[in-house]
C-alpha cells in the first residue's frame, strides 16, 4: 500500500502526535515501512539526529513507534520560542534565524518549498507517511502561508482527520467548529473524526457521535479510551499541568523527592522522563523556593533564554534557594541551560545580547554564547558506566581550575551539584541507578534503585500500548482507505463553510 495522511486536531496537545505515534506503530508492526512528518513544529523540545540535526523530540518517538531512524525530513521546520515574540527558525536540522511572528511571513514561500521537498523524499522512501498538524486547522488568522495543516494537505491532496480531546470538554463543538470555519476546498479534505481521551460509558456517547455524523457528513472514526501512564515526550510545556503518571511503589524503603524547577523557557523537560519511571522516585515540577525545601534532588533543566530564566530564578527567589542548597551539600543537577546558569560568568552577544553577567557562581565554570549552535551526540564514561547523550547549545561552557571540582560528562562537578551539557544522561539504565544510589547517600534517604528498570524498553512497552489502542479502538480499515484513496468526493460543506469575510 501507498499513501498519506494527517492528523490534525481541535487545539494544542489534542493528542495529534501520540495518534500519529500510534498510526505508526500499528501499520509497522502490519509489515507497512511508514514515516512520521511534521512539516512546521513549534517545540522546546528536541533532539538530535545521528547525522547532527535538530528536529522535535516527537518526531524522534514517531520515528521510534515506525522502527525507524530520524531524518530532518521529518521535521523541517522547527520554531523555537525565546520569548512571546521571537523564535528561532530550525530549517533541515540547523538554525537559519530569529524572527518575530510578522518577520516569520517572508520566509513562508521558502519554507514550503522545504517542506514539499521533505515530504517528497519520504514518500520516494517509504509505502505510507503520517503527516501530523500544528495546532488547529481552523486558526484562521493564520491560514494564509499555511504549510503545517490545511495548506499543506491542499498542496499535497492529502485526507484529513481531526482529533478531539473530550478530556477539555466541548469536543462536539471543537469537532463541528473546526471543520466548519474551513473554506470549502479545505473542508473537502477532512474526512473523519477522532475523539481522543475517553473516560465513561460509551453508551452515553453514541448520541452525539451519530449527531456530529448528521450535522457533517463524515464519521468518528473512533473513540481512544483515556491511557493511564502513557507519558511519551510531549511538545508543549502545557502538558505539564496536565496529568503525570502515578509514583511507583519504592523497592527499597524510601522515596526519593525531586523538584524540577519549570524555568518560563524550559527545553528538554524530557530529560526527567526516566526518573518518573524508577518506583519509588516521585517527580513534581516547582516554580517556588518552598516547593525546593523536601526536594532529595533538585533538577535545574534546560532553557532557550538562559539569561532571562536566570533572571526570573532571582526575581522569585529561586536563586537564593539554590544557594542554601549548596551550602547545606544538597543534591542539584543542571543540564544545558541550567548548567549554564550555575556558572560564575556568562558572556552572552548571540541569544540575549546581554553581553557580560554573573551567573548563580555554584560551579567553577564560565560560559560564552557562540554563534554556530553545538548539535552532536556525545558518549563517555560516569560512575563507571557508558553514558549517551545529546547537545543542544550555544553556550560554550568552560571549566576552570579547581581544587574541588571534578569532571562530570563534559561538565563537572562540585560536592552535591552536577552540571553538564548533556541531555538524555539519565536514560542510561546503569548509569541512572548509580547516580539515583549517590544522591540518596546524600540526601540522607534509605532508597535502592530497582536493578531492572530499562527505560528503553518502558518506551517500547508505551509504543505499543499506542499501536494496540490504534488497532482496538480505530476503524482501521477506514484508516488505510482515506492512505490509499484519499479523501471521499463530494464531502458536504459544514456551514459557514470559510472564514467570515
Amino acid at each position: 500500500m501507498t499513501g498519506m495522511l494527517l492528523v490534525a486536531g481541535t487545539t494544542s496537545d489534542a493528542g495529534k502526535s501520540v495518534v500519529t505515534a500510534g498510526i505508526c506503530r500499528w501499520l509497522a508492526r502490519q509489515g507497512v515501512k511508514v514515516a512520521p512528518f511534521k512539516a512546521q513544529n513549534m517545540s522546546l523540545n528536541s533532539m538530535v539526529t545521528p547525522d547532527g540535526a535538530e528536529i522535535g523530540r516527537a518526531q524522534v518517538m514517531q520515528a521510534q513507534a515506525a522502527g525507524i531512524e530520524p531524518s530532518a525530513h521529518m521535521n523541517p521546520v522547527l520554531l523555537k520560542p525565546g520569548s512571546d515574540r521571537r523564535s528561532q527558525v530550525v530549517l533541515l536540522g540547523h538554525p537559519v534565524a530569529e524572527v518575530d511572528a510578522l518577520e516569520y511571513g517572508a520566509y513562508k514561500e521558502r519554507l514550503r518549498e522545504v517542506v514539499l521537498a521533505s515530504l517528497t523524499r519520504l514518500r520516494q522512501d517509504h509505502d505510507v507517511v503520517i503527516c501530523e498538524g500544528a495546532g488547529s486547522p481552523a486558526e484562521i488568522n493564520l491560514r494564509d502561508g499555511d504549510i503545517a495543516n490545511m495548506g499543506l494537505a491542499r498542496a499535497a491532496g492529502m485526507p484529513v482527520i481531526v482529533v478531539g480531546d473530550i478530556d477539555r470538554g466541548g469536543v462536539f463543538a471543537a469537532l463541528y467548529g473546526t471543520v466548519g470555519l474551513l473554506e470549502p476546498a479545505d473542508q473537502a479534505l477532512v474526512a473523519g473524526f477522532v475523539i481522543n481521551k475517553f473516560r465513561g460509558a460509551a453508551e452515553l456517547l453514541r448520541p452525539g457521535l451519530d449527531q456530529l455524523t448528521r450535522l457533517t457528513g463524515r464519521p468518528v472514526l473512533g473513540v481512544l479510551p483515556w491511557l493511564d501512564g502513557l507519558w511519551l515526550d510531549v511538545e508543549d510545556s502545557l502538558a505539564l499541568d496536565g496529568p503525570r503518571p502515578p509514583t511507583l511503589a519504592p523497592y527499597g524503603k524510601d522515596v526519593l523527592r525531586v523538584a524540577v524547577v519549570r524555568l518560563p523557557r524550559v527545553s528538554n523537560f524530557t530529560d526527567v522522563d526516566a526518573l518518573a519511571c524508577e518506583p519509588g522516585v516521585r517527580v513534581r515540577y516547582v516554580t517556588t523556593p518552598g516547593e525546593l525545601a523536601d526536594a532529595d534532588l533538585v533538577v535545574l533543566p534546560g532553557s532557550r533564554a538562559t539569561v532571562a530564566d536566570l533572571d526570573w530564578l532571582r526575581e522569585r527567589g529561586l536563586a537564593a534557594e539554590l544557594h542554601r542548597l549548596a551550602r547545606e551539600q544538597r543534591p542539584v543537577l543542571a543540564i544545558c541551560g541550567g548548567y549554564q546558569m550555575l556558572a560564575a560568568e556568562i558572556v552572552d552577544d548571540v541569544e540575549s545580547c546581554a553581553g557580560v553577567i554573573p551567573g548563580l557562581g555554584l560551579l567553577p565554570v564560565r560560559v560564552e554564547f557562540a554563534p554556530d549552535k553545538r548539535l552532536r551526540r556525545p558518549t563517555g564514561t560516569a560512575y563507571g558506566e557508558q553514558v549517551r547523550g545529546y547537545e543542544i547549545h550555544h553556550g560554550i561552557a568552560a571549566v576552570d581550575d579547581a581544587p574541588d571540582a571534578r569532571p562530570f560528562l563534559d561538565g563537572c562537578r562540585q560536592g552535591n551539584i552536577w552540571g553538564t551539557s548533556w541531555h538524555g544522561i539519565l536514560e542510561n539504565d546503569g548509569f541512572r541507578r548509580a547516580f539515583l544510589a549517590d544522591v540518596a547517600h546524600a540526601a540522607g534517604r534509605d532508597f535502592t534503585p530497582a536493578p531492572d528498570v530499562s527505560f528503553a524498553a518502558l518506551r517500547a512497552a508505551r509504543l505499543d500500548a499506542l499501536g494496540d489502542l490504534i488497532e482496538r479502538h480505530l476503524d482501521t480499515d477506514a484508516v488505510l482507505r482515506l492512505i490509499e484513496d484519499g479523501a471521499p468526493a463530494e464531502l458536504p460543506v459544514v456551514p459557514p463553510g470559510g472564514p467570515l469575510r
